[in-house]
């Protein structure tokens, strides 16, 4: 839990910073493109949690990893280096990409269906989660083929679904019951 604590109170900073220097924009680019790369590449994150592989080493191959990085990105690397908090990196970064989108009122409404959305149903589950939560939000799409059909939307802690999956099972459910 205080690891969890920690990355927030990072992610705190270089939000306040970044807003400061009115890089906000480009340090959340960055700070995407780290949990996405790291959730990719098992080897890059078993090097940031190693113990056995030095710091340095750790900072040449995040440097070349990051080319186009912000400079306050860099930073909060250096820093999390130096401080021996280098396996919180990918907690702060998510933390930073969550905070942000607070601050900007807007959030993620993850869509699960068992067929990619077409652009006329993600415009109409934007204007539903707009209307539901009276924010903005970007639609991520992921694909199960498990639910068989519908869809299960889920929004912050809120979850609506309405899958054929789950639909069956309810039906099983109820026979069983009876």
């Amino acid at each position: 839990m205080s690891g969890s604590r920690a990355a927030i109170r990072y992610a705190k900073a270089v939000l306040s910073l970044a807003t400061d220097q009115k890089v906000a924009d480009s340090v959340n680019d960055d700070m995407k493109t780290i949990t996405d790369t790291i959730a990719q590449s098992t080897e890059l994150h078993q090097m940031i949690l190693s113990p056995v592989v030095r710091s340095s080493e750790k900072k040449a191959v995040l440097t070349k990893v990051f080319t186009d990085a912000n400079k306050l990105t860099n930073n909060l690397i250096d820093t999390l280096i130096e401080n021996k908090r280098l396996a919180l990196l990918n907690d702060v970064a998510a933390s930073y990409v969550q905070l942000y989108d607070q601050q900007r009122g807007s959030q993620v409404a993850k869509v699960t269906t068992a067929v990619p959305l077409t652009d006329d149903l993600k415009a109409k589950v934007l204007d539903k989660v707009k209307e539901l939560t009276g924010k903005e939000a970007e639609i991520e799409n992921i694909i199960d083929e498990s639910i068989l059909g519908g869809f299960i939307l889920r929004v912050g802690d809120t979850q609506y679904n309405a899958s054929i999956a789950n639909k069956l099972d309810k039906l099983k459910r109820e026979f069983t019951l009876n």
